[in-house]
């Protein structure tokens, strides 16, 4: 089973929602003891980084998740927010995150005045790692929702798991390290390419 955390930000039932379409099985809770007996967790996240921090401070989920990811290494899959949570830093707030991957996130500055922000489109994505490969999304290159201003880069570039591109620059739109996964897109919301991308997480055993 896989459990999708709820510390007060996100969209939580649209993943569950999506999950289910694939058949597995997932419940959306807050409790310690229901979180750490799930096979895989998925931290959702729509909204600010500060606040999403404070509440993870608040609930005592910072050390809880150090012991499930780092410690046990559990496999969990970061979405949007969720994903920049796992960095080392975020220019929204100018606060830390938990530091589950050497990267920083950083706020979409364009010359152009034609490019807007947030970034809210569908958007091709050049997958980069064997966990899946572009020729797996119908022999097309996926395409995925995205809906944010803060966009991740990673300093280790084997730790990339796709990139993308808005306003002529390409940015990193996902990594993974280890049991760590994150994406910036939302698959949740991505219909058949968010689908896809779901079973290879359910599927996934990095051990």
């Amino acid at each position: 089973m896989i459990a999708i955390i709820d510390y007060g930000l996100g969209n939580p039932l649209s993943i569950k929602n999506m999950l289910k379409k694939i058949g597995e099985p997932s419940v959306i809770t807050s409790d310690f003891e229901v979180l750490g007996n799930a096979g895989k967790l998925i931290l959702p996240g729509v909204g600010n980084f500060e606040k999403g921090m404070q509440n993870i401070e608040q609930t005592g989920l910072r050390d809880f998740l150090n012991t499930q990811v780092l410690e046990k290494k559990k496999p969990i899959l970061g979405i949007c927010l969720g994903m920049q949570l796992m960095t080392s830093f975020s220019e929204e707030g100018h606060v830390q995150g938990l530091g589950f991957v050497n990267a920083r996130t950083e706020k979409f500055i364009f010359d152009q005045s034609n490019v807007k922000v947030p970034h809210m489109a569908w958007t091709d994505s050049n997958f980069e790692n064997a966990f899946v490969q572009n020729n797996e999304f119908e022999g097309n290159l996926p395409r995925f929702y995205y809906v944010h201003s803060y966009f991740v880069k990673c300093e280790n570039r084997n730790e990339v798991l796709c990139t993308a591109n808005y306003g002529n620059r390409s940015f990193d739109s996902g990594f993974i390290k280890d049991n760590i996964m994150g994406v910036q897109f939302h698959p949740e919301k991505s219909h058949i390419f968010g689908k896809k991308f779901l079973e290879k997480f359910v599927k996934w055993n990095p051990k």
